[in-house]
């Protein structure tokens, strides 16, 4: 029978709610126990009978436009016997989601309040959310909106266990905390019993392989995976929950092993079926990770949720229904969506049912709580639940009550009602005896303490255990007492020093007249020793050896001001004081330099900007980073580039003074900050003089280098307020401009490179949205031509048509872009719309005419391009031979070896392959030997001058005629005039490029200038 495993796991998520019961019941405090068992059945009952009548037919029904079901209401009256056991499986979900916001809301919250709640979330909540994403399950194609985005919810992490979490976060915001939660002086205790509690998870987790086997609606081969996967999920998230607690409170809490266990179980729920057991395992440890930071943090904000289940069952269930995304195997979940586009669809999800379901709950419980109070009275809270709501009083709690009327009148001579024949009366009788007792013991106490008040007052003082030095002086400084202690750490005895005066045998000369004073004024003078308070000082030991000391004075007075006495404490800090300075050293210092770290630099920083620091004077900084260092690193290994680091702190210390900061901010990157008066002609001088510096080559692994370096400049105006982090970001900002302009050089921040920052930063994001819409990027083509304008092929160039700001340049747009991936993107968008417009010609009868589109070197040595070619040749059924790849020279530099490579692969697909800007590079004719070229083109900055300089005809007529020699076509690009078309042509040149003939054009301008159709 088909519908046999769904019974089962039914029954075992069933289970679900005893664990719930055990948990709870075990976790909190007995005085609360009847009301939290109250709780869980009441709202199970609660959640199953509104499931029946309509919460079913919402989450199942026929949807009205994905947001809503509207039928299958009192479900089973014609159902079949599938489709009822899919029914129960359902409602126990509900039940499970509604039973998780009693253990947050316990011992607080009234009973009436809890069950509104729990109809609330049964009723409006969990099954519309339930809706959007999983109402197919029941009528195939009756699909959520949610479920049409791709996003994927195996079991429920955030459609039961979240939405759970967010109804708890409401109520317990507007609840409050319990009394004295928060309180400093106060800890409330973490539960009545702790066994009990661990045999709730158990269950739960018992419960658990129902919960995640039972959504597959059948006993598949998924099945055993999944619960290995919910296994281990587990274990590793009460793993790491109880690890982390031992790491930052050294010792085990069982509180987090047992929802570090929840927390894993909860993780996986969302993705059980389609990861790994290696990707569970890591799943259950993110997820306990975050249980477990995530506790503390509502904590910090004075949420009171008692048993943890907003960072167990929300934070855990967020994560988990994320990870989908990061960890699943994308073709199990039959979705259609690439890795990114599922976690976009994941996000939807859990922020959309996360806005949801906790503004609605908020807003409702909100208005609940305005009718029908939500939580019990204070009095009643330190009562109990159990009395307060249920009036389930016991022998123990009239003894509590009578105990605690005793403690609050102070009526310790009463003894408290006998109850008898019974366990509690036998404690009442003995705590009778214990206060007769405690009354005696105290009289006796005080008899004592009267007989030996003045004699203890001395002998209180020296702690014969003590490992600080203790001595008593009297108001002349004499030595009355003197410890074990103070004979190790003096060098001299009791016998030695008694009588004598502590300031002659112990306090350096130079201290002798302060002491004196201070002895004088009883310690409480404006100088010297003062009492209560460590006093730091230097010590003699007997012999003259010095040592740092710290004193605290504390005195005793016995009616007469002769009669006054001091007890010393005296301890030997030498060896702290080490420590400090090397502590200091540490956190202060790089360890591979020797210079300044980062925190350093920006405590020095501050304090120099800080206008009382240099109302005469002004900050200069410089933000250095040596360029290519990763290819020392790569090439000479990384001792080498440890080093390249020295020896160029060494350098910076030569070209400082004394009074300027070097720090390594990081990596290979330098900061120095120079205080002073200066002017930008000294700025200027002084990054020449480090450039030049840094210029001089080295021998660094056998091997003659230089360190090319770029700088960035700030230096501040008199007067101007400033921030630390400011500046650095301004040096940083420069220096990025630096190696934008060649490397090697410096450059001096001005506002508009921080707009410029800004800017490129937001056509970054722009991009993003632009490449996916279809109105921002399009292609334009020009025409690649003879000598007599007869039509040989197009370039394709990209156009980026912004929505305010209209149409922006290439050149513009495309560095930006190359700096991350999204020059694949706008790559592979050009692939595909010159691959549509061939195929579009063709269809149209046009003749076949080749097309080039430029890749960058990021694109071509990624693992992306021929994957994607090879695609859109089987998509698109073009001869492979139209399309043409350009690459720049500078590309070969990257790594000619890969290069060759995929360029060797484009070949044996049948695409041609052109190099772009010769001869502005720096390419080895022994590469440009071994690449698979078809086309070199010629760099307009040559084409600009042939005929005219000498110098550029020449490296023109050289370029063709290497290109001749090696059989490969010359293009020239950027030919304007005729007098740059006849030398060309004189010299072996056949194709051209340029205004001269034609600019970029579009399709439609293309079709009506060249093509004429083919009669057939």
């Amino acid at each position: 029978m088909d519908f046999s495993w769904l019974l089962i796991c039914a029954l075992l998520v069933f289970c679900m709610q005893a664990g719930f019961l055990c948990l709870e019941t075990g976790k909190i405090r007995s005085k609360n126990s009847i009301n939290v068992a109250a709780k869980n059945l009441s709202d199970f009952v609660l959640a199953a009978v509104i499931f029946w009548i309509f919460g079913f037919a919402f989450m199942f029904g026929d949807s009205l436009g994905g947001f809503i079901g509207l039928s299958a209401f009192f479900f089973g009256e014609t159902q079949s016997a599938y489709q009822i056991s899919f029914f129960i499986f359902q409602m126990m979900f509900c039940g499970t989601a509604a039973t998780l916001v009693s253990g947050a809301v316990a011992e607080r919250m009234s009973f009436i309040g809890y069950l509104c709640i729990a109809c609330i979330l049964s009723a409006v909540i969990y099954p519309v959310v339930g809706h959007w994403a999983w109402s197919s399950s029941y009528l195939a194609g009756n699909s959520g909106w949610l479920e049409s985005l791709g996003f994927v919810d195996f079991a429920g992490a955030t459609i039961v266990h979240s939405v759970g979490g967010y109804v708890a976060l409401a109520a317990v915001i507007i609840i409050g905390p319990r009394i004295g939660r928060f309180d400093a002086d106060s800890h409330l205790p973490t539960g009545n019993n702790v066994p009990m509690s661990v045999l709730g998870v158990l269950l739960l987790w018992f419960g658990w392989f129902g919960f995640n086997g039972g959504s597959t609606l059948q006993l598949t081969d998924q099945v055993p995976l999944i619960i290995l996967n919910t296994c281990l999920a587990a274990s590793w998230g009460g793993i790491i929950a109880s690890l982390l607690h031992y790491y930052y409170k050294r010792f085990f809490d069982v509180g987090f092993l047992l929802n570090g266990v929840i927390a894993g179980l909860v993780s996986i729920t969302a993705n059980a079926h389609a990861v790994s057991p290696a990707d569970a395992m890591v799943i259950g440890l993110i997820g306990g990770g975050l249980l477990y930071f995530s506790t503390f943090w509502i904590e910090k904000l004075k949420i009171d949720d008692a048993l943890g289940v907003v960072p167990s069952h929300l934070v855990a269930g967020i994560w988990g229904t994320l990870a989908v995304a990061l960890f699943a195997d994308l073709s199990l979940l039959g979705t259609g969506l690439t890795r990114w586009e599922q976690f976009e669809a994941q996000l939807i999800g859990v922020v959309s049912i996360g806005g949801y379901s906790f503004i609605l709950s908020y807003l409702l419980l909100s208005m609940l709580n305005r009718f029908v109070p939500l939580r019990i009275s204070a009095e009643n809270e330190l009562k109990g639940t159990n009395v307060s709501e249920h009036h389930a009083s016991t022998e123990l709690i009239d003894l509590l009550g009578s105990m605690h009327k005793q403690q609050k009148g102070g009526a310790f001579n009463e003894a408290v009602p006998v109850e008898p024949f019974t366990e509690v009366g036998q404690i009442a009788s003995q705590y009778n005896e214990v206060i007769a007792r405690v009354k005696q013991e105290m009289t006796k106490r005080d008899d004592a303490i009267n007989d030996f008040r003045a004699s203890e007052k001395r002998k209180s003082a020296i702690l014969q255990s003590s490992m600080d030095s203790i001595l008593i002086i009297n108001l002349a400084g004499t030595i009355i007492e003197f410890n074990p202690s103070a004979e190790r750490n003096f060098g001299c005895t009791k016998q030695q020093v008694i009588g004598k005066s502590f300031i002659d045998l112990f306090i350096q000369p130079s201290d002798q007249d302060i002491i004196r004073n201070s002895l004088a004024y009883k310690f409480s003078g404006s100088e010297g020793i003062l009492r209560n308070i460590r006093n730091s000082i230097t010590l003699i030991r007997h012999g003259n050896a010095s040592f740092s000391a710290e004193i605290t004075v504390t005195s005793a007075n016995f009616g007469l001001s002769n009669n006054n006495e001091f007890t010393l404490h005296i301890r030997d800090v030498t060896r702290q004081l080490k420590l400090q300075s090397n502590l200091r050293q540490l956190a202060y210092s790089d360890p591979l330099t020797g210079l300044y770290n980062r925190t350093y630099l920006m405590d020095l920083l501050t304090k120099a900007i800080d206008p009382n620091h240099y109302k005469n004077g002004n900050v200069l900084l410089f933000f250095m980073d040596l360029d290519k260092f990763k290819k020392i690193n790569d090439t000479l290994g990384h001792q080498a580039g440890d080093d390249l680091l020295c020896e160029v702190a060494k350098r910076l210390i030569e070209v400082t003074g004394p009074n300027d900061t070097i720090a390594r901010w990081g990596g290979d990157e330098f900061v120095v900050l120079f205080t002073g008066d200066f002017s930008i002609e000294i700025a200027h001088s002084k990054a020449n003089e480090v450039l030049a510096l840094m210029r001089s080559p080295l021998l660094l692994a056998g091997r003659k280098i230089t360190i090319p370096t770029s700088l960035g400049v700030v230096i501040t105006e008199k007067g101007k307020e400033y921030k630390a982090e400011q500046l650095i970001q301004h040096a940083d900002i420069a220096m990025y401009h630096a190696k934008q302009r060649g490397r090697d050089n410096y450059q001096l921040f001005e506002i508009d490179m921080a707009d410029k920052v800004q800017r490129d930063f937001n056509y970054e994001q722009e991009m993003l949205l632009g490449i996916n819409s279809e109105n921002q990027f399009s292609l334009m083509y020009q025409p690649k031509v003879t000598h007599q304008g007869d039509l040989l092929g197009f370039e394709a160039l990209m156009r980026w048509h912004h929505p305010k700001e209209g149409l922006i340049s290439p050149i513009e747009f495309i560095p930006i872009a190359e700096e991350s991936d999204l020059i694949i993107n706008i790559g592979e968008y050009a692939l595909t719309q010159a691959t549509k417009q061939l195929l579009l010609w063709q269809g149209m009868g046009y003749r076949n005419v080749p097309i080039s589109i430029n890749i960058s070197g990021r694109h071509l040595v990624s693992e992306r391009l021929i994957p994607y070619i090879q695609r859109l040749l089987i998509d698109h059924p073009i001869d492979a031979n139209l399309l043409e790849i350009e690459i720049t020279e500078g590309v070969l530099l990257t790594d000619i070896d890969r290069c060759i490579d995929v360029l060797s692969q484009l070949k044996g697909l049948n695409i041609k392959i052109s190099i772009d800007d010769f001869g502005t590079g720096y390419s080895s004719l022994n590469y440009l030997k071994r690449l698979p070229i078809d086309v070199l083109k010629i760099d307009k900055s040559f084409i600009d001058d042939c005929a005219t300089l000498v110098e550029d005809g020449e490296i023109c007529g050289t370029i063709i005629n290497l290109a001749n020699n090696l059989r490969i076509i010359t293009v020239a690009e950027g030919v304007e005039d005729k007098d740059q078309l006849d030398f060309l042509t004189e010299h072996g040149c056949h194709v051209f490029q340029g205004y001269f003939f034609s600019k970029p054009l579009y399709p439609s301008d293309i079709e009506s200038k060249y093509f004429t159709k083919i009669i057939s």
